[in-house]
């Protein structure tokens, strides 16, 4: 693995778009490829459970500026126990968040992503997205999700602490992951990359990830659609950077969300998911991510967690 290459062409990429696309498949469009999740996948999932050992997988909220981090989050205390009166004391604070960066953990819904004006399921992007918010794919529509979850831990399997900055996931790797793993993506699952994105910054320091990040090439997407995967994610945001695609910044999430209905996770921290996968001998474990109810939202901050 080396580089984000090879470089795909905007005629290539238009066509591998129109090869995963889903639209017109479900009744309830908005929810795309969480449609794939019913009773049978959640009874499966929660039936994998051994040790019920509980990872949370979102990093702290970040109030701290920094070149991945130019939008910090809002904490501060608006009740230090002297408001009201009498007993008790109450302390309350307020917290707020620009989150759609690559500073806090969160969920992207299917109206985050508009590709030539349109959005999954082609609906036009200007007619349903406005001051007020997206009337087709917000969040609200989506749900909570519990579901079988897979981690694919590519420094584990090359025995690497991190890939590096602008390294770039493609099919074959995807491949040689679940191989080593042991584990087999299937229909529903939530499918996690691991990169060593959060132990690089934890060691080296933060860098601008917005410019260089390791992440899937758009090659690995045919394969995960085969797959009929149900959500995706990564503790970067799924898309290598630098683009190997040229005048398209953010090619994985054109064609998961836009094309095929897949929410995107970014920003997960994924390195005790790491130590307790490793320590089990399994790379699946039961998924729940559960976004605020925001009607008309783009997305969501999220705290998911897996349990073993």
């Amino acid at each position: 693995m080396s580089g984000n290459g090879p470089a795909v062409s905007r005629r290539e990429f238009d066509a591998l778009f129109d090869a995963v696309r889903t639209w017109g498949r479900w009744d309830r469009a908005d929810r795309g490829a969480w449609n794939r999740v019913g009773a049978d996948h959640v009874r499966r999932a929660t039936a994998g459970v051994r040790s019920g050992t509980v990872v949370p997988l979102a990093l702290p909220w970040n109030t701290r500026s920094g070149p991945d981090n130019p939008k910090p989050a809002l904490h501060h205390m608006t009740d230090l126990g002297d408001v009201e009166s009498p007993e008790p004391a109450a302390h309350k604070d307020f917290i707020a968040v620009d989150y759609h960066g690559r500073g806090v953990t969160h969920l992207d819904a299917l109206c985050h992503i508009a590709y030539r004006g349109q959005l999954y399921d082609g609906r036009t992007a200007q007619e349903v997205v406005d001051a007020a918010g997206a009337r087709f794919g917000s969040v609200s529509a989506l749900g909570p999700l519990v579901t079988r979850g897979v981690l694919l831990d590519l420094p584990a399997v090359l025995g690497t602490r991190w890939l590096e900055p602008g390294q770039a996931v493609r099919a074959r790797d995807v491949a040689a992951a679940e191989q080593a793993l042991g584990v087999t993506i299937g229909e529903g699952d939530a499918v996690l990359l691991r990169t060593g994105h959060v132990r690089r910054r934890t060691e080296l320091g933060a860098w601008d990830s917005g410019a260089e990040s390791a992440g899937f090439h758009v090659d690995a997407v045919p394969l995960l659609a085969e797959r009929d995967v149900a959500l995706l994610g990564s503790d970067g945001d799924s898309d290598v950077r630098p683009s190997p695609v040229a005048g398209v910044h953010s090619p994985v999430h054109v064609l998961a969300v836009t094309a095929m209905g897949v929410p995107l996770l970014d920003n997960l921290d994924l390195e005790a998911l790491s130590a307790a996968t490793a320590e089990a001998g399994r790379y699946e474990f039961l998924l729940v991510v559960a976004p605020l109810n925001i009607p008309r939202g783009t997305g969501s901050p999220v705290s998911p967690v897996a349990v073993l």
